[in-house]
């Protein structure tokens, strides 16, 4: 498994300015389709109630190709952010874990991010002033997740910052008839990296009942999953019949489909055909998160291939990673990650691996800086 923390010493993965320009411009085009909430889709209750505020740690995660980005999928519990701001900052010594003094009121990228915190609070409360007393960082086991010390990492920002934030499981949460409690004390608003993005297992009743009461703040939340998470959302977006009817200018539309891969419902094709075809595809169960259950036509067995639910996976298809020489025997795949807070970017990261899918569980694999060449 490799160190979770990044390797100072890499080096940098390079990005045109072009292909940057053009991420934003796409995450801005979903986001004011989101915004309309035009293209139908069925949601559970939690995704239909509107609180009034966005989603902190959007990532817009793309391969870059020579005719420039494709959207790979859209993320709302985006993690690895501090991990990224690690490898960019030489100045910033990971050592074993992150230091104890973290928070810079001077460090302008630090501030971008935190205020999105500020902003959720003040539009979720309806007061322009307020600020999150407690916070707290939601996981299912966090101390078990890879990613647990960059959690603790977000956790010390944010109380330095003013804001005490505490890790937790959904179970340590209680739900009393005024809110949500930790630990005998009011949780205002909850930084959600829990995978239920819905709220619909058993563990998340109770925040569910709160967030459906409007008792928490909670960011990332299931309408924002809903409006532009939900990988389902990738059929309507890849569709030129569907754009042309949303009232979008041909400009727009010509980005949505020169960005993303045309992605179908399986059931929706002819199956014996995907099968002949299916170095063309990957298959991605729509519920699914990050990598799981991502698989590779070029891999696949027909004995898998069988087992997929036509009606819950969507074929997609395959553009690949690009490479970047690490200094291995074999160039890294890469893919790069784009986080956004409502209309503006926050920051650009570059992921390396080696592996059918991106993850940190080999040698090599992780966060890497980035520079954007003209």
């Amino acid at each position: 498994m490799s160190d979770w923390r990044p390797d100072l010493n890499r080096p940098h993965v390079i990005i045109p300015r072009r292909d940057v320009d053009t991420m934003i411009r796409l995450a801005r085009t979903l986001r004011r389709l989101a915004l309309r909430d035009i293209l139908p889709l069925e949601m559970p209750e939690t995704a239909r109630l509107d609180p009034n505020h966005e989603a902190v740690m959007m990532g817009y995660d793309f391969h870059l190709t020579a005719h420039g980005p494709r959207l790979i999928e859209v993320n709302t519990n985006a993690g690895g952010a501090l991990m990224a701001y690690c490898a960019q900052n030489p100045c910033f010594p990971p050592g074993p874990s992150f230091p104890d003094a973290i928070y810079n009121p001077d460090d302008r990228r630090q501030i971008r991010l935190l205020r999105t915190f500020a902003t959720e609070m003040a539009c979720f409360s309806g007061n322009p002033a307020a600020r999150p007393r407690l916070i707290v960082l939601l996981d299912d086991a966090p101390e078990k997740q890879f990613l647990y010390p960059e959690m603790r990492a977000f956790a010390t920002l944010l109380t330095q910052w003013g804001s005490e934030c505490r890790i937790a499981s959904p179970e340590a949460l209680e739900k009393r008839p005024d809110g949500l409690f930790h630990q005998g004390c009011r949780v205002e608003m909850i930084y959600n990296r829990h995978c239920d993005f819905y709220l619909e297992t058993k563990p998340l009743a109770e925040i569910k009942s709160a967030w459906l009461a409007r008792q928490v703040c909670l960011s990332p939340n299931p309408r924002q999953y809903g409006l532009l998470a939900d990988k389902r959302r990738m059929i309507a977006w890849s569709d030129p019949a569907t754009l042309a009817q949303l009232g979008l200018s041909p400009k727009e539309i010509a980005l949505l489909i020169a960005t993303i891969p045309k992605t179908f419902l399986l059931g929706s094709l002819e199956l014996k055909r995907v099968w002949t075809e299916r170095n063309q595809w990957v298959f991605k169960p729509f519920s699914g998160f990050g990598s799981r259950g991502v698989l590779l036509g070029t891999k696949i067995s027909r004995t898998r291939f069988n087992e997929l639910d036509p009606l819950a996976t969507l074929a997609q298809h395959y553009i690949p990673p690009s490479l970047t020489d690490m200094g291995y025997e074999q160039p890294l795949k890469t893919d790069i990650r784009l986080f956004f807070y409502g209309n503006h970017p926050l920051g650009v990261a570059a992921r390396v691996y080696r592996g059918q899918v991106t993850n940190f569980q080999m040698a090599g694999n992780g966060f890497c800086p980035v520079r954007i060449s003209d």
